[in-house]
């Protein structure tokens, strides 16, 4: 039991966001609490990584969606990277693909902006302690909450997407890994045109990036029967 002579240990927290007044707001919320100390706020998912490494926090409070590098995007590099910060993702909406995806790829907690105070401390102390937290609930066996997520997530029928079958080509490469150039190559079309398609199937899937459209495509299992490998070429 924690008494005023055996304090909590405190927690060095780092906040990415880039809607100033949330930002500023949580800054305050957790310096009232003695124990919670915020080191670092960033504006994007780019500067977070950098204040992850430079000042190597116990904590990142990540928003998912920001310029530059969403949240997921930043997960995977700290990943890469093996960074040592737990990290809790802090969202305007509870969408179960990016909480899969999330969970994924290291994050400790999931926690809705509009939640009460309390709700967010509770979330901070529980992954502190080596558990999990998602939306309103403490999390111990992570491989059944996935389970549960990805259960009550059926999987969409891709008429669902009003992807086109050279989008869904597209997004086969996509998951490979080739660069735009080596698409543009492969199929004969220009890099302009590969751009086009690709905005078009990141209007229509809801993603931003290259990263999330993979993340999207791996959970949703898009592109596995349209031709995953590149087209040959004569050499």
């Amino acid at each position: 039991m924690t008494t005023i002579d055996n304090p909590l240990p405190q927690v060095r927290i780092v906040i990415a966001d880039d809607h100033p007044v949330f930002r500023e707001g949580l800054v305050k919320l957790l310096e009232a609490k003695p124990d919670l100390r915020v080191v670092g706020a960033a504006f994007d998912g780019d500067q977070a990584a950098q204040m992850v490494a430079k000042l190597e926090p116990d904590l990142l409070l990540l928003d998912l969606t920001m310029p530059r590098m969403t949240g997921l995007s930043t997960l995977k590099e700290l990943r890469d990277k093996s960074a040592r910060a737990r990290v809790i993702l802090v969202t305007a909406a509870i969408d179960r693909t990016e909480i899969i995806a999330g969970l994924q790829l290291g994050a400790r907690g999931v926690v809705l902006k509009e939640s009460a105070s309390e709700v967010l401390f509770k979330s901070i102390r529980a992954v502190m302690a080596g558990e999990y937290w998602v939306g309103r609930k403490r999390v111990t066996d992570l491989t059944t909450t996935l389970r549960e997520l990805m259960a009550s997530h059926p999987e969409p029928t891709r008429k669902q997407f009003g992807l086109t079958p050279r989008e869904m080509e597209i997004i086969s490469v996509i998951r490979g890994g080739y660069s735009n150039n080596d698409i543009a190559t492969r199929f004969s079309i220009s890099e302009k045109t590969v751009k086009h398609h690709l905005t078009n199937i990141f209007d229509k899937l809801g993603v931003s990036n290259r990263l999330e459209l993979a993340l999207f495509a791996l959970h949703h299992k898009l592109g596995m029967d349209a031709g995953a490998a590149l087209p040959a070429t004569n050499h």
